[in-house]
């Protein structure tokens, strides 16, 4: 009766749907006679994580031995979401600053996302690569278009459509393969370079240009041929990068390894670099990209010669839905032939319609303003912390709407205080808070976050 009746205070204007999902999951907990229950209140905590006589708890006890375990989740069970909101199955409503770790950039269920991809499922799912469809070149011309208009790769010729990020980074690595072996038959230029703290995927290719060992221990041996170099080390890129080399892929702000930024010095060094040698540059923009900085690319203010030949992006691109894509001037294009690379999946017209009206919106002057505004108001706080609490916030980086707070020691309490105050805030790097809300957050939203995140602080203060 009590988690009814807290059912019906969940305010939402999806209220009905809400209702219906949680009502669909208790009853799948409740008929397994595993218990169940509210979680129970704690003292100074408005979102205590679920205890074990949850109903919450129960379903993930149901559920969990037939997952595989290659993630370590919290207790809440999201099951509703609107705009910068998700609501878990006792409906407590949670400010969300991950946006789906920099994927819902419009929040989430947005209305005009939602209406499109119903059209589009009662219209066409699915047909193949073998044929055309209305969406995947309508998409790939936007992409081109809006990237060139935007100030970004300003030689931006033509796309690849895939499922992901990790996809959009492998054929990424294919492409400069490629671009190699036509620039050098006798097939010594095929090494990658990438850079320390990058991320850029879990598959192999894309693994293997991810210079952690956390996550390539595990699957080691990785793929031959890839180098590492230091992040914004200008110096050390001649011995680096060699006529050896095929394709050079760095985020402009690594968004997994810390919230690092790229210097406009670095990128430009780089460029010239690559130029010199006859390597790609390949620009990883999955998290970094798409208005998340306040312009379409966050290398967009930066001179031709620091251009990409190669941009990729996935994440925001679908808002949710999953598509990537792999953007490639002509200098590479030209060099990838029919059946060189292929997807079953990607390039469907129901993504690519969802991903053609989401990038007409990121690429909004209007939005991207905001976005430089909303940052700045972050970063404000993020300053009133940081004076606050000048033992603990080392440093502050970031922009737009990527940002990171530096701490000097492991943020997982804070980021748990957070959460059970009602804050969802991931980490990156090492000690690093990582914020990246939706792009339409408001600045209310934004100040009573950082008043959570203030009182979250101050509680593992206490503690300590």
């Amino acid at each position: 009766m009590a988690f009814r009746t807290a059912l019906r205070r969940a305010a939402t204007p999806s209220r009905a749907r809400f209702l219906s999902q949680a009502a669909t999951a208790t009853a799948a907990a409740t008929s397994t006679s595993v218990g169940g229950g509210l979680t129970k209140p704690v003292a100074g905590l408005s979102h205590p994580d679920p205890d074990a006589a949850s109903h919450q708890a129960a379903l993930v006890n149901i559920h969990a031995p037939f997952m595989v375990a290659t993630y370590s989740r919290p207790g809440p069970i999201f099951v509703h979401g609107e705009g910068s909101y998700l609501y878990d199955l006792e409906a407590r409503k949670y400010l969300d600053f991950t946006a789906g770790i920099a994927v819902n950039s419009l929040g989430h269920c947005d209305p005009q996302v939602t209406e499109l991809i119903a059209k589009q499922a009662g219209t066409l799912v699915h047909a193949s690569n073998l044929y055309y469809n209305m969406w995947t070149g309508q998409l790939s011309m936007l992409l081109v278009e809006k990237t060139i208009a935007s100030g970004g790769m300003h030689d931006a010729a033509a796309v690849f459509i895939c499922n992901s990020g990790s996809e959009a980074n492998e054929a990424g690595i294919k492409f400069a393969r490629k671009v190699g072996k036509v620039l050098d038959p006798s097939g010594a230029k095929v090494e990658i370079v990438s850079f320390r703290n990058a991320f850029h995927g879990r598959t192999m290719g894309s693994l293997s240009a991810t210079p952690n060992p956390k996550y390539q221990a595990p699957f080691a041996p990785m793929m031959p041929g890839f180098r590492v170099g230091e992040y914004n080390d200008i110096a050390g890129l001649e011995a680096l990068i060699t006529d050896k080399t095929c394709g050079v892929i760095v985020e402009p702000i690594q968004g997994e390894g810390g919230v690092q930024v790229a210097s406009e010095a670095f990128l430009v060094a780089l460029g010239k670099r690559c130029r010199e040698v006859g390597a790609v540059l390949h620009y990883d923009e999955i998290q970094c990209g798409l208005s998340r900085t306040g312009s379409l690319w966050a290398h967009s203010h930066l001179p031709h010669e620091a251009h990409p030949d190669i941009l990729t992006t996935a994440k925001a691109l679908g808002n949710g839905f999953p598509i990537g894509a792999t953007i490639v001037n002509a200098h590479v294009a030209d060099k990838i032939k029919v059946g060189d690379h292929g997807t079953t999946f990607g390039g469907n017209p129901l993504a690519c319609r969802v991903a053609h009206s989401i990038v007409t919106r990121l690429a909004e002057p209007a939005l991207q303003e905001q976005v430089v505004a909303k940052g700045a108001v972050f970063a404000r706080g993020f300053k009133q912390l940081m004076d606050k609490y000048p033992g603990l916030i080392s440093e502050i980086r970031g922009k737009g709407l990527i940002l990171g707070v530096q701490l000097t020691e492991d943020p997982a309490p804070i980021v748990q205080a957070a959460r059970e105050r009602g804050l969802l805030v991931i980490t990156a790097g090492t000690n690093t808070l990582r914020f990246v809300p939706s792009l339409l957050v408001t600045e209310g939203e934004i100040q009573e976050g950082l008043k959570i995140l203030d009182r979250a602080i101050e509680a593992t203060r206490a503690k300590a």
